[in-house]
């Protein structure tokens, strides 16, 4: 892919939030609709598009880390708010910036994690779990050997411990099962088709009220980059 091209022609570690986001829809991941702007004007002429509450982030390359350098606002309700957020975020990333992204604010209470991993002895490995600040804590994940068929993705979401937040629950609907196996069978294609990418991590993906699983946030490591990039 172009983007995956061009990072890895300027050396670059990993991509941006917006640019994995791109790659992964083209595998099937479903992801937040979001705009890449650079200026405040731009923010909430997509802002008003998109409809509020949206949320900004600071984007670019080596923004890793967006909530220790503060650099997201979430459930901004009106043009003001917006430019406040532009303002603020612009002056905490200072150089390592290249635009603000405007993103659709996702309701959920449910969150899961998936990506991919290069194990030196399978390849790409596939994983799915419970996502969100729990992820390092619990470690509740599966894995799978890429390519996945559906069977092998479904049989993921059967294997964790807290697999009953696939259910319904409290009005929420049952997780889009559907959907959800056709984004890990996307990853393991991705690891295939892809070798420039070492690892990727999509957390969290949260489950709207009906169910539909979507990609909030999202990383992609390219191969070749140290450890301290993370």
């Amino acid at each position: 892919m172009e983007v995956i091209k061009k990072a890895v022609k300027k050396k670059a570690a990993s991509l941006s939030e917006y640019e994995s986001k791109q790659v992964l829809a083209e595998y099937d991941v479903p992801v937040t609709r979001e705009f890449l702007v650079k200026k405040m004007k731009d923010a909430v002429e997509k802002a008003e598009e998109i409809g509020y509450p949206v949320v900004l982030k600071g984007s670019g390359r080596d923004l890793i880390h967006k909530t220790e350098m503060n650099l997201i606002r979430i459930g901004l309700k009106n043009a003001k708010e917006v430019r406040v957020a532009f303002k603020e975020i612009k002056q905490n990333a200072g150089k390592l910036m290249d635009g603000v992204l405007v993103q659709e604010m996702v309701n959920g209470q449910r969150e899961l994690v998936i990506g991919l991993i290069r194990d030196a002895q399978f390849g790409p490995c596939v994983m799915f779990g419970l996502g969100g600040i729990y992820t390092e804590i619990l470690r509740d994940v599966s894995f799978r050997v890429a390519p996945l068929e559906k069977r092998d993705a479904l049989e993921m979401m059967e294997d964790i411990k807290g697999k009953k937040i696939l259910q319904a629950f409290r009005g929420m609907a049952p997780a889009d099962r559907d959907a959800l196996a056709q984004a890990l069978i996307g990853l393991g294609k991705l690891g295939l088709e892809q070798e420039a990418v070492k690892e990727v991590d999509v957390n969290p993906l949260i489950l709207t009220g009906d169910g539909k699983p979507v990609a909030v946030d999202a990383l992609v490591v390219l191969e070749g980059a140290k450890e301290k990039a993370r």
